[in-house]
């Protein structure tokens, strides 16, 4: 009885080709992804883990059915079909994701999970079957199955590792996720019916119809990719860090609200730059305005640019003030430039920069006023969350200046309470402004710290608040009260600094 006839392997070049295309497209698709989700459910930890976690899960559950199917059926048969399917898939996780991401916006677990499941998973598993279909028609010889294995493992690792620094350093920064999602699909498509090709010419067994059917799967691919261009997506700009929008207030003609993947992070009014819209920035100018006699200049720090709404109110209401704007996204600044009015010269200067690395080579007490208000969609960056960061605020602040730091938080109000133990074990002298409602742990909102190493102007700065967007009263607590509603909790620093999870609601 004969034996049925193995498989003919692939040319060894082009075996490495297939193993490294598809391992670098997971992980090119892994990480545009979470430019994908941003707008809909945030950029936090849980975020980056629920996309990781669910692509590793779809490599491991591609890999098993890979080498299942390659058991079961020639390999040579399956693999156009899987890179074409898996194009298929990458075209359409565009629309998908747009479509469903408004159902699912915000950020419950079970919102997170399925936006990143809906972004990678189907991909990230077709592709992940590739290399086990290779491997099966390249072990022709059981004496040479570790060589083989081994080098088919580490082309695949080296183009998972090249696809990860590529997108990060390269395509994320020049490319819109549409790009990158419609370019990595259309590669994947293309490549699937080339191999088709080939194989059917190099195969007599090869079916007929494979390369038709090949092309019809291109097709629906392209129907699918076609969806993208209706899909709704918030964004007006594509940042490396945000998905940016800038929308006109129909009740006020000149006020303009900067979007950061969705969430409202300024408001800027381009022909009154002392009309302030959102309450916290409110609170920082009522800071602002009783540090010094009115109208004196300040030299003042910026961690955090957003619209540079307050930067312009100091150049405003206290001309020849000195701001610089630690900015991590350039983009953005140009952005602010082109539709928010914004002009940078001498006195209002934008470093593009993380304002963790910027603040060391600023010179020793060289601020009068500090101000903390950068963010990561709705969360302070963790590393400028701690004490370390705090105790560099500290050095730059002069001995008589104010840092205020713009923090969001929810009940049970953890975050807010470990920040104000934080900035309070560098500063001497700390007050906390939000609404009555927040501080009883009813509500979240926006919180404001206030610090100093000396004295506050406490009466002065409780005198000047106005109630926030809602109309809830504000309240401003300090000394004894501050104590008790801090509590025991703990200070946060480079060493331990769970910010993600101290936001994360019961």
């Amino acid at each position: 009885m004969d034996q049925p006839t193995a498989p003919r392997p692939l040319p060894n070049g082009l075996a490495a080709f297939l193993v490294f295309l598809s391992s670098g497209a997971v992980l090119v698709l892994q990480t545009a992804a979470l430019r994908l989700v941003g707008p809909y459910v945030g950029v936090t930890l849980q975020v980056t883990s629920s996309v990781i976690g669910i692509a590793l899960a779809a490599i491991a559950y591609g890999a098993w059915l890979g080498g299942f199917m390659a058991d079961k059926r020639d390999p040579r048969r399956l693999l156009a079909p899987a890179l074409v399917l898996a194009g298929i898939a990458t075209a359409v996780t565009l629309p998908i994701v747009r479509y469903s991401g408004e159902a699912l916006r915000g950020g419950a677990i079970a919102a997170i999970l399925l936006v990143a499941a809906l972004a990678v998973f189907v991909p990230a598993l077709l592709l992940s079957a590739i290399t086990p279909l290779v491997v099966k028609l390249q072990l022709g010889d059981l004496r040479n199955t570790g060589q083989v294995v081994g080098r088919l493992s580490s082309i695949g690792t080296l183009g998972a590792v090249t696809a990860t620094l590529t997108t990060g350093f390269i395509l994320v920064a020049a490319l819109p996720t549409t790009a990158i999602f419609l370019g990595v699909a259309g590669l994947l498509g293309a490549v699937g019916i080339a191999l088709g090709v080939y194989l059917r010419r190099h195969d007599r067994t090869a079916q007929p119809g494979s390369a038709r059917t090949a092309a019809v799967l291109a097709v629906v691919g392209l129907a699918g990719a076609g969806l993208s261009a209706v899909a709704p997506t918030p964004c007006d700009v594509e940042t490396a860090y945000h998905c940016a929008a800038v929308s006109p207030d129909p009740a006020r003609e000149s006020g303009r609200v900067l979007l950061l993947n969705s969430a409202r992070h300024s408001y800027v009014d381009l022909s009154d730059p002392e009309y302030l819209e959102f309450a916290y920035i409110k609170w920082i100018a009522a800071v602002s305005d009783v540090m010094a006699p009115a109208g004196a200049p300040l030299d003042a720090l910026h961690l955090g640019g957003g619209g540079f709404t307050m930067p312009r109110y100091l150049a405003a209401t206290r001309p020849g003030t000195d701001s610089e704007v630690y900015e991590i996204d350039g983009a953005l600044v140009r952005l602010d430039e082109r539709e928010l009015g914004l002009t940078l010269g001498p006195s209002l200067r934008a470093t593009v920069g993380d304002a963790r690395m910027l603040i060391g080579k600023r010179a020793t007490a060289s601020a009068d006023l500090v101000v903390g208000d950068a963010f990561g969609h709705l969360v302070v960056p963790w590393h400028l969350a701690t004490r370390e960061m705090a105790a560099e605020i500290r050095r730059v602040t002069r001995p008589t200046g104010i840092y205020v730091q713009n923090v969001i938080d929810y009940p049970p109000l953890r975050f807010i309470r470990a920040e104000v133990a934080t900035v309070a074990a560098e500063f001497p002298h700390v007050a906390l402004v939000a609404p009555e409602s927040s501080l009883a742990g009813e509500t979240g909102s926006n919180f404001l710290i206030v610090a100093s190493q000396a004295p506050l102007p406490i009466e002065r700065i409780r005198a000047s608040l106005a109630s926030d967007d809602g109309g809830r009263p504000v309240a401003l607590l300090d000394g004894a009260a501050l104590d008790d509603f801090v509590g025991d909790a703990r200070v946060l620093t480079d060493e331990f600094a769970p910010v993600d999870q101290l936001l994360a609601t019961p």
